[in-house]
């Protein structure tokens, strides 16, 4: 359950020494193989070496924190997501997905953590999909600009296959990493990017 201490978080940006610490330390629990709800305030002001007054100072609660640690990990993304445009093609999406898995892997205690949490708090439920609508946002208005010319075909319902893709490929992603070796990443990244690109960005016309 959430604290039901409410202090005042602290401000987004660059992360002060302790707040830096407590992250670092949550990170290095969960990688060890911590179940999030499971793990108690104390255990990690006492890994992050501060008092746990002082972690009320800088989150509202574990809630809080579970969200600080994935917002690296959804901008960071986001931002190699954002990278590829319809004219780098499909080894360019493939080498995409190639980068946003790395990511994923880097982060894989935290988005386990994520996935644990947002099955009963709606806080990170709401987070973590609102997250994701970025990437919804962005994956239809690049099917939107290659339908207008002439690219993608006009039976193509824009946002149904742009949640479609998304959503599902995120799921395949977290399946993916959880079950699988990073040396069978660069096969799953070029089958993901083909389901892409051949069943949206270039599907056959309907005749």
């Amino acid at each position: 359950m959430p604290s039901i201490t409410r202090r005042r978080a602290a401000s987004p940006g660059r992360p002060t020494s302790a707040e830096a610490d407590i992250l670092a330390a949550t990170r290095r629990l969960l990688t060890a193989g911590a179940n999030f709800t499971e793990l108690g305030v104390q255990q990690i002001a006492t890994e992050a070496g501060v008092a746990r007054s002082t972690f009320y100072a800088h989150f509202r609660d574990k809630v809080d924190l579970v969200m600080r640690l994935a917002s690296d990990m959804v901008t960071t993304s986001f931002g190699v997501a954002s990278a590829w445009t319809p004219a780098d093609g499909l080894d360019g999406m493939a080498s995409g997905f190639r980068d946003v898995l790395r990511i994923y892997r880097e982060h894989a205690a935290v988005v386990r953590a994520i996935n644990e949490v947002a099955g009963y708090d709606a806080t990170v439920r709401d987070f973590w999909n609102d997250g994701l609508t970025q990437f919804v946002d962005r994956t239809t208005a690049l099917l939107r600009a290659e339908q207008q010319a002439g690219r993608v075909a006009t039976s193509v319902d824009l946002v149904s296959v742009a949640r479609l893709i998304v959503i599902g490929g995120e799921r395949a992603i977290v399946d993916h990493i959880t079950l699988r070796e990073p040396a069978a990443d660069a096969a799953f990244a070029h089958e993901l990017a083909q389901t892409w690109w051949y069943g949206v960005y270039r599907r056959p016309a309907t005749p």
